[in-house]
């Protein structure tokens, strides 16, 4: 007998016929962790990459797992220790290499999985956030292994570290001695900085695809010899989110309410009551009766369900899940391929996949959504669910928008033409109710009497205003209202393309602001008192005022230049320019000179003005 031995332990070994205490149970969740990295299921990336990078011996110093709840951090973290540090049990101690294939236990795999290994320390950081237990990881990483091949540090919840711990750990991060591994697991990613960050490789462990997750139920069940039931395993896995741990905590709660481990079966109903599910096939005949309008009906199935013990916040939920299930199958038929659907939800669910619109189950989905949030905020959560079905029934026989405007369209077609007009006024059927093959919509109905137009109204009397003939117009227009901004603005960008009473269009020059079009559109309105309709022209259109008075300055320029007297002043005088011209006024105007004369004053005018000289061109 060793002394470390407990009292009870000698006590059952002393006397006869005593058999020892039963091994305690252990829950699926522990029982059927993963040991290998195939045993994971859903996160075949992540495995891929380490599978590449060991072979390769690309070996980073740090990792951080990241996901949601239940789907491995910690599981993998431990996994990976075990092939950073991997010995076969038939080789020499020390042996081999970091390998992702160990098909049986090592040396250090038993120690290693039960957390007892003196070279693989875990860190919950949930309850050691300082950074005195940063300290300890420090001094801890000076020195070698004692027995493994690496010391590897796992840090569990890694983002509760406070401030001081992430600095102090850092540098050790940075660059840690050669046989020192840090493996970090957290569901924070976000409060983790980003300097710790940038010295890991980081894995986003994915949530587990809920068909994946009930085939993995299935053989947990086959294992245990437990009777399951597809429907059963359905529901289990979409509630676990693609938590892989809630998965298998549900199962073992919904195998001991059923009593499946003394004979029992789970079943559908079983766990739809343990969860407080709504029944499957109810919420689809639910869904069937607001899609045939059929408000009585929806209403008697959604009090059925509440006797029986169903959440209306519930049944909102699952009847909006439904609607969104039916949208997926719509879109990708291969959708019902999921194995945790139940037969219902394919053959039914793809029935009304083909029968409804895109716009009715986008219009459902949104009613169902709205009407959630008032029975989650409701005092009376029952009558609010009543109320918002009430609401997607009526509008389920409703069009679309778009259907009820082709139906008028083709209501107005037949009245124009030879025939007479009756009927439903089309084959559009947008709504719910015509797809399901119920009665015409209530549109349709009315548009039978179709209520009388009213009497068209004479035209208002235009008020009266200044009659505008041009840009030039519009131009002086701002002018006498001390509008100089838009009159530069018209001079300089606007180039017309055609003009009319109460119609503009221009074309902007380059640089110009579309901004003048509204402008201009206001303005004239208001300045006018008449609507005035401004557009913007794809055209060229005319010269701009302004590019129009500077071509015409220039022309004038050129034919002042070929006066013989001004080329003559110009010649005489190297350098001169012309900078501006003025016209004189008739009366005003010099007798015509002979050429003599002109070369007569061009010699005066080069001797220099006189005194009493008074020259003017």
């Amino acid at each position: 007998m060793s002394e470390g031995a407990a009292p009870d332990d000698v006590a059952a070994l002393a006397l006869p016929g005593v058999e020892p205490p039963a091994a305690a149970y252990r829950v699926l969740a522990r029982k059927y962790r993963p040991q290998t990295f195939a045993d994971l299921i859903g996160q075949e990336a992540m495995v891929r990459t380490l599978r590449n990078a060991f072979a390769s011996g690309r070996i980073a110093q740090a990792y951080v797992l990241t996901g949601v709840r239940g789907v491995g951090k910690t599981t993998t973290a431990r996994i990976l220790a075990r092939a950073l540090n991997y010995e076969p049990l038939d080789g020499p101690a020390g042996g081999g290499g970091p390998t992702l294939d160990m098909p049986g236990l090592g040396r250090h795999c038993r120690d290693i999985i039960e957390s007892r290994h003196v070279d693989v320390q875990e860190m919950d950081a949930a309850s050691n956030t300082g950074i005195g237990d940063i300290r300890e990881i420090i001094e801890a990483a000076r020195y070698k292994p004692v027995l493994a091949r690496y010391k590897v540090f796992i840090i569990d919840e890694v983002h509760m570290l406070s401030t001081a711990a992430f600095n102090g750990l850092l540098k050790t991060l940075e660059e840690p001695p050669e046989h020192v591994k840090f493996i970090f697991a957290t569901t924070e990613i976000r409060k983790v900085p980003v300097t710790v960050l940038s010295r890991c490789q980081r894995f986003d462990l994915r949530r587990v695809d809920a068909g994946v997750l009930a085939a993995h139920l299935r053989g947990i069940c086959t294992a245990e010899g437990v009777g399951v039931e597809p429907e059963a395993l359905g529901l289990v896995a979409r509630a676990a989110e693609g938590s892989v741990r809630d998965a298998l905590s549900l199962l073992d709660q919904a195998i001991a309410h059923a009593g499946a481990a003394t004979g029992g079966q789970v079943r559908g109903e079983e766990v739809r009551a343990l969860l407080g599910l709504a029944d499957k096939a109810r919420v689809i005949d639910l869904f069937e009766a607001l899609m045939r309008g059929d408000i009585a009906a929806a209403l008697t199935l959604l009090r059925e369900q509440y006797d029986a013990g169903a959440d209306p916040a519930v049944v909102m939920a699952e009847l909006a899940e439904f609607t969104h299930f039916v949208t997926r199958l719509k879109i990708l038929p291969q959708t019902a391929e999921d194995a945790s659907l139940i037969e219902a939800e394919r053959l039914r669910g793809s029935g009304f996949a083909e029968a409804l619109s895109m716009r009715v189950l986008a219009r459902a989905w949104q009613m169902l959504t709205r009407g959630l949030t008032e029975v989650q905020q409701a005092a009376k959560p029952m009558q609010a669910a009543e109320m918002a079905l009430v609401r997607l029934a009526y509008a389920a026989d409703l069009p679309t928008p778009d259907d009820a405007l082709r139906r008028l369209r083709d209501e107005a077609a037949a009245d124009r033409g030879p025939g007479p007009s009756g009927g439903n006024g089309g084959s559009g059927g947008g709504g719910a109710r015509a797809a399901m093959g119920s009665a015409a919509p209530r549109l349709a109905m009315a548009s039978q009497n179709p209520a009388p137009r009213p009497a068209p109204q004479p035209p208002a009397p235009a008020v009266a205003g200044p009659r505008l003939a041009g840009l030039a117009d519009v131009v002086a227009l701002a002018v006498a209202h001390r509008d100089l901004k838009l009159k530069f603005a018209i001079e300089t960008q606007a180039r017309l393309v055609a003009f009319e009473e109460g119609r503009i269009e221009i074309a902007l020059a380059p640089g110009g602001s579309v901004m003048l079009v509204q402008e201009l559109q206001n303005r004239l309105t208001e300045w006018t008192g008449r609507r005035w309709l401004v557009a913007l022209s794809s055209e060229p259109g005319e010269p701009t005022l302004g590019e129009a008075a500077q071509a015409e300055r220039a022309a004038i320029e050129t034919g002042v230049r070929a006066d013989p007297l001004v080329a003559a002043v110009l010649a005489r005088f190297p350098g001169a320019s012309i900078v501006d011209i003025r016209a004189r006024e008739p009366e005003d105007a010099p007798p015509a000179l002979t050429p003599e004369e002109y070369e007569g004053l061009v010699a005066s005018m080069a001797e220099g003005p006189g005194p009493d000289d008074d020259l003017e061109f």
